[in-house]
């Protein structure tokens, strides 16, 4: 999952948090709300590790 030490986001890390129990509907969702916290912050981490798109 995330870890705020990492260098840059890691693509596995990715995949594993689309795999959870919510529907893609709220993964896609996730992801995008997640992604662009990341941008907004200027971070690598959305600080929601385990949801997908962190």
């Amino acid at each position: 999952m995330c870890e705020h030490n990492k260098n840059f986001p890691n693509p596995r890390d990715f995949i594993a948090n689309l795999g959870g129990p919510l529907s893609w509907t709220e993964k896609i969702s996730l992801a995008v709300r997640n992604n662009l916290l990341k941008i907004m912050k200027l971070q690598n981490c959305c600080g929601n590790p385990g949801e997908p798109g962190c």
